[in-house]
């Protein structure tokens, strides 16, 4: 049953941010919106640290418990046109805890400015920044969240297809995979979604594909090929219109080979997660997070052993 934090939060949600439309307000003024209403709660045993070296611009947040140099890659959401490392704090600061590792907080390009694939390529070179330092793929997760999620999935098809190592495992909260808009839930679940309009989502996903088609895979990784990804978990809730690009995914990455964890939820927001502390299925999710990734790492680990 979903907790009464959880149904308040949702009536709030419906009641300020379903009733924007997200679409017709310029990227700015959409950025200047959401920063200025960060959750403000962080852990205080988690440290933070600016990173701005040749390209890669982010945060390292690293909890008090970090151990066995397990490593953290997230890529926050924001429909590609907003959002920032900060803006996600009161979630991945939390998730470092309870995965036990340094997180690296990506803050790529946003669209319009820089329409796909420029945060594909700064994904793929935070990747590769990390494996230069020294940090060994069977130690790294990649995960990512709605935009940030799909991301996660696009830059890890994209290192199948150069060659290079993959990370350990990847997790992704309501990703979107699915810019085209296929999915049945898009429509049906248009009412029953406590955060967004339909037209916002199909003004967003012009926004980020620019000249590309909205089923090119790196718009849209659904199109994209699985096979021999790393082991995914996917979160996502019955209840948002984004639903069937994360069963999709998981569909579609299980049948092409991949070992794939998926949790759906009835009753909650997109990216719950998101709202940690708030109320205890965003606990709930990041503490499954977390015992997925160690869980992963040292799996990894021992069969590189």
């Amino acid at each position: 049953m979903t907790s009464l934090r959880a149904q308040l939060a949702n009536r709030y949600l419906r009641l300020t941010l379903k009733k924007k439309a997200l679409h017709q307000i310029e990227p700015a003024e959409l950025r200047a919106y959401f920063e200025a209403r960060r959750i403000g709660i962080h852990p205080r045993t988690v440290s933070v640290e600016a990173v701005d070296h040749g390209g890669v611009r982010g945060e390292w947040q690293r909890p008090a418990n970090a151990e066995g140099g397990r490593i953290l890659l997230y890529i926050h959401g924001g429909g590609y046109v907003f959002g920032s490392t900060g803006l996600y704090r009161s979630m991945t600061m939390p998730m470092a805890q309870f995965a036990g590792a340094d997180l690296f907080a990506l803050d790529y390009r946003l669209a319009p400015e820089h329409p796909c694939p420029a945060a594909i390529e700064d994904a793929l070179a935070a990747y590769e920044w990390l494996l230069r330092a020294g940090h060994a793929p069977d130690l790294i997760a990649i995960g990512g969240d709605s935009a940030g999620g799909g991301l996660a999935l696009a830059a890890l098809q994209a290192l199948r297809e150069r060659g290079r190592p993959m990370p350990a495992c990847a997790f992704v909260y309501s990703p979107w995979a699915d810019l085209a808009a296929t999915g049945a839930s898009m429509t049906a679940n248009a009412a029953r979604d406590c955060m967004f309009q339909e037209a916002s989502i199909r003004e967003g996903a012009k926004r980020y594909a620019g000249a590309l088609a909205l089923d090119d895979p790196r718009v849209s990784p659904l199109y994209g090929d699985f096979r021999g990804l790393p082991p995914l978990l996917i979160l996502a809730s019955e209840d948002e219109m984004l639903f069937d690009d994360a069963r999709r995914v998981a569909e579609k990455a299980r049948g092409e080979g991949v070992d794939v964890g998926f949790e759906p939820r009835g009753g909650l927001c997109h990216v719950w997660p998101l709202f940690h502390p708030l109320y205890p299925e965003a606990k709930e999710a990041l503490a499954l997070t977390g015992d997925f990734v160690r869980a992963r790492t040292s799996a990894a680990r021992k069969a590189a052993a």
